[in-house]
């Protein structure tokens, strides 16, 4: 009886020890990617297999920091797939429940992915529709919402998402279709680009269909109503004005105001 609970309290560590390491180990690699370039990812792999047999397929992309990305790039996937991005801790839970809705009311069912889960599942996973695969990517969102930041997650975004038949990243992208880097990219042109974003086989920001500039029309109106921070246009967020020293103890005078509340936009 002894060596039977020895020997299950032997398999029982060993399954925890596997356990912790593989935390561990994710974790880690979640900290060096928040610093290393992104070079290759799981779907990259999937699709040069898929396309295996095409002699006029190859894999088109180029890591660029943030910093040489322009500013339309980020408001318009921001405002095609992720209106909340700023707002939320990587899952937009309204758009979970909307989604689940319609789908009971007889939709189509919609994702509804933010742009963290996407850069999630892009940079970590195999693609898959399971449910341990969509455990892992709400796993690896929760880390890269805490390790990374929503810069850091924006960067990586830009860099990796699948833009067109082997094309991943933004600065590809840009020189596929327009020819010039993604730092030159047009607002009319990022659009284009984030209207191709859910299905981007088959849709063209090059050659654009008219629903795909319809599309674009609608990214560009909706990004008219956003608030962006300071850091998406390249510019560092204003730090508050420190109080002026004053040598004086005396109390300010009676009738000085007191400061307004500033209203959110």
């Amino acid at each position: 009886m002894k060596k039977k609970r020895s020997l299950t309290g032997r398999i029982s560590r060993f399954f925890l020890k596997l356990f912790l390491s593989l935390v561990a180990l994710s974790v880690l690699w979640v900290v060096i990617l928040k610093w290393v370039p992104v070079w290759y990812t799981p779907l990259m792999a999937v699709r040069s297999f898929e396309y295996s047999g095409d002699k006029s397929f190859h894999t088109r992309k180029d890591w660029v920091s943030y910093k040489k990305i322009s500013p339309e790039a980020a408001r318009a996937v921001i405002a095609s797939e992720d209106n909340l991005f700023f707002e939320h801790a990587g899952f937009d839970w309204e758009a979970v429940k909307k989604a689940v809705d319609d789908h009971k009311r007889g939709k189509r069912l919609r994702g509804a992915s933010t742009i963290s889960q996407q850069t999630a599942k892009n940079v970590f996973l195999f693609p898959g529709r399971n449910w341990f695969r969509k455990g892992m990517e709400a796993y690896f969102t929760v880390l890269i919402e805490k390790i990374w930041g929503k810069h850091r997650i924006l960067e990586v975004y830009l860099n990796v998402a699948e833009m067109g038949k082997g094309i991943y990243g933004v600065e590809a992208a840009s020189m596929t279709f327009y020819g010039h880097h993604a730092s030159k990219l047009s607002r009319r042109e990022a659009c284009l680009i984030a209207a191709c974003l859910p299905n981007p086989i088959k849709r063209n920001a090059g050659s654009p269909s008219s629903y795909v500039s319809g599309r674009a029309s609608r990214i560009e109106g909706m990004e008219a109503k956003l608030l962006y921070p300071a850091w998406v246009y390249h510019r560092e967020e204003p730090k508050a004005a420190k109080p002026k020293a004053s040598s004086k103890t005396a109390k300010g005078p009676k009738s000085a105001k007191k400061p307004s509340k500033g209203c959110k936009k």
